[in-house]
């Protein structure tokens, strides 16, 4: 995403707010339709420039730095690593316009696997009492200046702080373009993640993303809770306002927090292959642990704060504070080289 709720927005709002609140321990509403697909957080610079120069990242996973054009020329340049079905993407701050290239800002999109059970999302929604969904389609244009559908997406609403989540489902016109450089159905009606991302990850460690750890406003986990259960997520409130939601293989959890203090706090993934020993990657102020086993884990608790102090200075309990480097680990000039107009990856393709 960046700049779905940003760009798309702008263009697509029409009509009233609905209005969202998280509520109690509910569980999904019925067959999974929503999965897991990617998010992404913006660092603060260091940080980023330390990921984008990382030779370690580069073996790790199918890792990549893009800059993209957009809808209305709008650009953003983001470090990508993706995995079998999942992906998650890394920003700088100002790596992208107005407040979504903010420290701390950050998304989640969610996406179907088979085609037409967006609709049904949406009416799940409804029925929970969002009257007034935000609908819109997002298009790629291949450098040709002909717009070829991408995805149709859903936003429970169009007010957030720094925090958004949106539901998608791939078009098949998209998959239908031999520019999208995707792979064949699987079976009928698949617009599914595996389809959509390449295969280069069998190439690397990383394989997918099965956990990951968010700090946002209580609005904005409020306006994300029923996305989430009509996805069929199972939903879980915790004590202090926190909520996990699981499905899928992946386990999102969202921490309310002050608006100061929100931000991407952890993503797990699973390897591969297993690797005998722990490894510790620093990479600016962040932590990379991998192994031993089929298990990794990136914290990003150290991010600098205008105003003095780091993210972990100031959050108390919303990170594991435990992977500081012991040995190893080495940030060195690598190689060169984000959506919210965007929420998507594609294989092989400089712009999206």
């Amino acid at each position: 995403m960046i700049m779905v709720v940003a760009l798309a927005l702008a263009g697509a709002v029409q009509g009233g707010v609905s209005t969202a609140r998280a509520e109690g321990n509910g569980t999904s509403t019925g067959r999974q339709l929503l999965f897991y697909n990617h998010a992404y957080g913006v660092l603060d610079r260091a940080t980023a420039d330390a990921v984008e120069h990382s030779s370690y990242l580069r073996d790790f996973a199918d890792f990549q730095v893009r800059t993209t054009t957009g809808s209305g020329g709008q650009t953003w340049t983001g470090r990508y690593l993706m995995g079998r079905e999942t992906y998650f993407e890394l920003f700088g701050v100002g790596d992208v316009p107005g407040k979504d290239g903010t420290l701390g800002a950050a998304g989640l999109g969610v996406s179907t696997e088979r085609a037409g059970d967006l609709p049904t999302v949406i009416e799940r929604l409804r029925k929970a009492g969002i009257s007034d969904p935000v609908e819109f389609r997002q298009t790629r244009d291949f450098g040709d200046g002909v717009p070829v559908p991408w995805f149709d997406a859903v936003f429970t609403t169009d007010q957030y702080d720094l925090f958004g989540a949106w539901g998608m489902e791939y078009r098949p016109e998209y998959f239908a373009d031999p520019r999208g450089n995707t792979e064949p159905a699987s079976h009928p009606g698949d617009v599914g993640r595996e389809r959509y991302l390449s295969d280069a990850y069998r190439d690397h460690l990383m394989r997918d993303v099965t956990g990951v750890r968010l700090a946002v406003t209580a609005r904005d986990l409020a306006g994300t809770v029923p996305l989430l259960k009509a996805g069929g997520f199972a939903v879980r409130s915790l004590p202090g306002g926190a909520v996990v939601a699981k499905g899928g293989g992946t386990t999102i959890r969202f921490d309310a927090v002050p608006l100061d203090q929100v931000g991407l706090k952890r993503v797990e993934m699973s390897l591969n292959r297993s690797v005998p020993d722990r490894h510790v990657e620093r990479i600016g102020h962040s932590a990379l642990v991998v192994g031993p086993g089929t298990h990794a884990v990136w914290t990003f608790e150290d991010q600098d704060r205008p105003g003095g102090g780091t993210m972990s200075d100031r959050t108390s309990g919303a990170g594991q504070g435990s992977h500081t480097p012991d040995q190893g680990g080495e940030v060195v000039d690598g190689w060169p080289g984000h959506v919210r107009d965007r929420a998507g990856m594609t294989r092989g393709d400089a712009t999206m």
